[in-house]
């Protein structure tokens, strides 16, 4: 039986920052939004109430029957989570004098189990704009800041089970000692036992994927990334033989990618059929330059290829896919209890038209996780730890018409360029690196022939989730060495720049 932690969503864009510290702490969590229903089920060891732009003064503020949850379960209220304990159960919450936003030093006024081995003053990471100023009868202050006089507190103990409210937000970086509460939530108050491991994860997976598939026969499209290849591992773990996987080689892959991730699998033990559809994508893409057309037909492409090769197998039941949890989290509207789902699979447009049913092994987990995941299963880790290449491939990194010598030119000095950062130690230090074949030509000298010929920008950022990234600072004699390697070995290109334009206003990719 796995334990768990449930996180109410109010809004908060620091939500699931939350859930990846109770992760961290090799602890299971779903997130779920705040109007859901709580099911109570077993394993259920406590629940944390997240942040949220409203105010609880607001006549349609969200709210939730803490005492009722209480009754049952520890809960910790963060922000406002903790403004609306303190409401619900008699306190008093009005705005603040001013925003309070930033830093701040969290001063103790009591010991207790979830400040257990925190220092008398921590910074915290304060973002709120109302503040309690009375605690309800029955609660105890815990510690203040300079700026406010409730920064933590709790229920009394006879009151019932633990109920804890923090005005700050513990899961943020800047809260120095903010994940150490956390974990002392998670162990001294719900009484976790930190097993949810890699190795946890695999076991209970697999056993779970035997009992949803049976003797049923899975396909599956994997793309060479760690998410297919990972779920593709832990289905093949269940199954077997009865999962067929197919790999498509569009034309734009990396150089000699089809090979190499084809060896990958074969050493893996999965069962996966390579399809060469290059001139299938090349005569699609002829006279294409729109980056959204591009896109569309890569993917059209992709799924009409899949259909072909889907059609040749019998008794097919179900599609497995590589989502993982940032895809399937309900996000609260700010506006309403309006909910979204992002849809982000692996094979747009396939479920419903196939009619099959979804195996989804990664759909609880973060990137991260599934990385570790990955090492667990035995996968090698250049494939776990490559970098995020884009679904259209190297048809968006050429700008302009996609042809069959511009994709060998790309190919050709973007292995140059990533062979290089490896070698140089730096490819780890990078969070994306790819090079980008311009739509311009210019004037070269190579020993006494004048060339006129093409134009590659380097590009190189630094990011934790791709949401912002900035240019990574490579050094200038790494830069040097790539781009005389390139221009030497590359015949038909004769200049190379280093992109330095950050996320935002720039994007990662050119297209």
């Amino acid at each position: 039986m796995t334990e768990k932690i449930l996180i109410l969503d109010f809004g908060s864009q620091y939500t699931q920052l939350i859930a990846r510290a109770v992760r961290e702490a090799n602890v299971y969590c779903e997130i779920t939004p705040y109007h859901k229903e709580v099911k109570y089920e077993e394993g259920l060891k406590g629940i944390i109430l997240s942040g949220s732009p409203f105010s609880v003064n607001e006549d349609k503020a969200p709210t939730v029957d803490v005492k009722s949850m209480a009754d049952k379960l520890p809960v910790l209220g963060v922000c406002y989570g903790a403004q609306l304990t303190a409401k619900l159960f008699g306190g008093r919450v009005d705005k603040s004098a001013k925003r309070e936003y930033g830093r701040a030093i969290l001063q103790l006024q009591k010991e207790d189990a979830l400040l257990q081995n925190i220092s008398t003053t921590s910074q915290v990471w304060m973002s709120h704009s109302d503040t309690i100023k009375e605690l309800p009868a029955g609660f105890e202050l815990l510690g203040t800041t300079d700026s406010i006089p409730v920064a933590a507190f709790m229920r009394n103990s006879e009151q019932g089970n633990p109920l804890y409210g923090l005005q700050f937000h513990p899961e943020v970086y800047h809260s120095a000692e903010g994940k150490k509460i956390i974990r002392n939530f998670l162990v001294n108050i719900c009484g976790c036992h930190q097993d949810w491991t890699p190795a946890h994860f695999i076991t209970e997976t697999v056993e779970a994927l035997k009992q949803q598939i049976g003797d049923k026969k899975v396909i599956m499209a994997l793309s060479g990334g760690v998410d297919s290849t990972v779920a593709a591992t832990l289905i093949n773990k269940a199954i077997g033989k009865n999962l067929f996987g197919i790999f498509v080689d569009n034309g734009v892959l990396r150089k000699n990618e089809f090979g190499q991730v084809l060896e990958t699998y074969k050493h893996l033990g999965l069962n996966v059929k390579g399809v060469d559809a290059k001139e299938h994508f090349y005569n699609k893409l002829k006279w294409k330059t729109d980056p959204e057309e591009k896109r569309k037909i890569i993917g059209g492409g992709f799924i009409e290829i899949f259909d072909e090769e889907a059609k040749q197998l019998t008794g097919i039941e179900m599609l497995g896919q590589g989502t993982i949890y940032p895809d399937v989290i309900e996000s609260v509207s700010v506006h309403g209890p309006s909910v979204t789902i992002k849809s982000h699979h692996n094979v747009g447009g396939l479920p419903e038209k196939m009619k099959l049913g979804l195996v989804e092994p990664l759909r609880y987990l973060f990137k991260d996780e599934v990385r570790r995941v990955g090492l667990e299963l035995g996968i090698p880790p250049d494939l776990i730890f490559r970098h995020p290449f884009p679904g259209p491939g190297l048809a968006i990194r050429i700008l302009g018409e996609i042809t069959e010598e511009k994709v060998r030119l790309l190919q050709d000095a973007d292995d140059i360029y990533i062979n290089g950062l490896k070698k140089a130690n730096l490819y780890s230090e990078v969070w994306q690196a790819g090079t980008i074949l311009l739509p311009v030509k210019s004037v070269g000298v190579m020993g006494d022939e004048r060339t006129y010929e093409y134009t590659v920008a380097l590009r190189a950022v630094t990011s934790v989730d791709g949401m912002t990234a900035d240019w990574a600072h490579l050094p200038y004699d790494f830069l040097a060495d790539i781009s005389n390697e390139i221009i030497n070995n590359v015949r038909g290109i004769n200049r190379v720049v280093y992109d330095i334009s950050s996320k935002p206003p720039a994007t990662i990719e050119w297209e």
